[in-house]
């Protein structure tokens, strides 16, 4: 689990990173669609780590009873 959660969350880091690369290209170069990026840049900048936390989260809850049976309780 610790392993799933930081690639989650290195792939969330590297996916926020590439929105707001390519919201300052498009900005330094002019685009016209550069205020639609930096919207839908802010909104993944909150969408993102709620969707990655409700998956760990989803993940935890699913595999609950995994965990039950490899420790043998005396």
């Amino acid at each position: 689990m610790k392993k799933t959660k930081r690639i989650l969350a290195l792939l969330g880091a590297i996916l926020l990173v590439a929105m707001y690369a390519s919201t300052l290209f498009f900005a330094l170069t002019d685009h016209s669609g550069t205020m639609d990026l930096l919207m839908a840049s802010i909104a993944c900048t909150i969408i993102l780590p709620v969707l990655l936390y409700a998956y760990t989260l989803a993940y935890k809850v699913t595999h609950r009873d995994n965990e039950d049976d490899n420790n043998p309780r005396d």
